[in-house]
């Protein structure tokens, strides 16, 4: 192995020891990047929102956060379990109950998906407005690609009579 280089396969940064800290790394294997992928998707975001409040049972957390299916849940809190996010905790009775709750580290990152939803909260008509004024250019631009082509189309077909 060459001298300066990392051995682990998802360590993101290069060799060379000028590495721009907010430079994210765009490979797949990169383990920043599957941490963010992991903490920043919708269900991840709710679950852990949810659980700064309290400890909740399964059943709870699924009534919670509407759309969520089951199957999407169990792995969500699996992930955020590995992850060393959220604590599960199972009770030995008939039927099973199973609590989560999330841990010293999940509640840090609970704090910055508070300061995240703060400015959503801030900048939602200015969203909304840039949203609405893309979609009026969008429809624009359809219209008037439309017309160009009923034009063209006019056009050829005028071509195509008059050769006859």
């Amino acid at each position: 192995m060459e001298d300066g280089t990392f051995t682990s396969p998802g360590y993101c940064t290069d060799t060379a020891g000028d590495y721009d800290v907010l430079q994210w790394d765009a490979r797949e294997d990169c383990e920043v990047r599957q941490i963010l992928d992991r903490v920043a998707d919708k269900w991840s975001l709710l679950v852990i929102a949810l659980l700064d409040r309290r400890c909740l049972r399964f059943t709870e957390l699924r009534r919670s956060i509407d759309g969520i299916s089951q199957r999407m849940l169990s792995r969500t809190l699996r992930h955020l379990e590995r992850d060393g996010l959220v604590h599960r905790t199972v009770h030995p009775v008939v039927p099973p109950r199973v609590d989560y709750e999330l841990t010293p580290l999940g509640t840090t990152l609970h704090a910055t998906i508070r300061s995240l939803v703060t400015w959503t909260e801030a900048h939602q008509n200015e969203i909304a407005a840039a949203r609405a004024a893309y979609d009026a250019r969008q429809l624009a631009e359809q219209e008037t690609a439309e017309q160009d082509a009923a034009e063209r189309d006019r056009i050829a077909r005028k071509v195509v009579t008059s050769g006859r």
